[in-house]
């Protein structure tokens, strides 16, 4: 089945031996707009898994499982990273996404989307090209405690908000060692940035911490599905199941999107989490308003993993405080262990 939707729409604790057994390659466990048309239901290209009545592991903290909240996969506890990063045609392909723990992917002026690309178990040599800040990154952020994060600058009535929240701004300004301009693109989509000098800029950078994503195998029941659109205003994500490696192809505007680095991006969950967008009091160089993407809150959320379509309910009840993903009936609902993509889509 082939499934679009529109930008307007809307255990018990685990044991330590087997998150030894996880580690050895088993799943993973971690720390506690336009109207959408109608979707056309066609047959998967592929045969997706089979859903699984398998109960959904309990998690138990990072420290003592040895795995990434992010991932599930194992890791050693390190830093956290956010990186903003351009996402025009201009701006592709990208280079380091990839290597990401988690990307989120976030409306702004225009209808145009950017990401917002989080780092701790590995770190690329490069990531880019790398954008500015908006206001919304900073209730985003407050989940991971305090991260370091990396962008090109702001405007200046938001740098005092960014300058008092919890966490540490890596600019081009202020720390130009550990950026550096490709010859080979146009400003502004040239600026990239080497994530080693970043957190090396910085005197104690916070390890990465639960922000409530729990992975295990799938729950029962979800919808075979070959893939799933979702379109901002100006800006379509397709992802398709891949069978054979397992993960979901990322289609940017009807075209393959890839890494210089890594090749095709290809995470192993995606979540659609429908948000509310607003109009904030900010607004770019061309006098168009910033959006404000809410992510405190709760409401209704798709999860795709295993060639299944999961509907779910998500929940964060502070800036603080992580989100949680659950099943209709209020079950934890686990992701895949590997690379997770949060579409923050605009619901009506």
């Amino acid at each position: 089945m082939t499934r679009e939707r529109g930008a307007r729409r809307p255990g018990r604790v685990l044991t330590a031996l087997l998150c030894a057994v996880t580690a050895a390659g088993l799943y993973g466990c971690s720390d506690p707009g336009s109207p959408e048309p109608a979707p056309t239901p066609t047959p998967a290209p592929t045969t997706p898994a089979p859903a699984t009545t398998t109960p959904a592991p309990t998690t138990t903290a990072p420290a003592r499982t040895g795995l990434s909240p992010f991932t599930g996969l194992p890791a050693r506890s390190g830093p956290v990273l956010g990186v903003k990063i351009d996402n025009v045609a201009a701006a592709r392909p990208h280079t380091g996404l990839g290597a990401a723990d988690l990307v989120y992917v976030e409306q702004v002026e225009g209808g145009t989307t950017r990401l917002l690309a989080v780092y701790s178990s590995r770190l690329p040599e490069r990531v880019g090209p790398v954008r500015s800040a908006r206001e919304s990154d900073i209730e985003l952020l407050g989940a991971f405690g305090r991260p370091v994060l990396a962008y090109s600058g702001a405007q200046s009535a938001l740098n005092p908000l960014l300058s008092a929240a919890p966490l540490d701004p890596v600019t081009e300004s202020t720390r130009s060692g550990a950026f550096l301009r490709s010859p080979d693109r146009a400003a502004p989509h040239n600026l990239y940035l080497r994530p080693a000098r970043a957190l090396a800029a910085v005197p104690e950078p916070q390890d990465a911490r639960d922000i409530g994503f729990r992975f295990g195998p799938a729950p029962a029941g979800g919808t075979a599905v070959g893939s799933e659109t979702v379109r901002y205003p100006a800006a379509r994500y397709t992802f398709t199941w891949s069978a054979p490696d397992r993960t979901w192809r990322v289609a940017m505007d009807g075209r393959t999107a890839r890494a210089t680095d890594t090749g095709p991006l290809a995470p192993s969950t995606v979540v659609v989490q429908h948000v509310a967008v607003r109009s904030s009091r900010f607004h770019d160089v061309t006098g168009a308003v910033s959006p404000y993407t809410e992510t405190v809150g709760s409401g209704s959320a798709l999860v795709l993993r295993d060639g299944r379509a999961y509907e779910a309910r998500w929940s964060r009840t502070s800036p603080t405080s992580g989100t949680t993903f659950t099943t209709p009936g209020g079950e934890p609902l686990a992701f895949a262990p590997g690379q997770v993509w949060v579409v923050l889509a605009p619901r009506a």
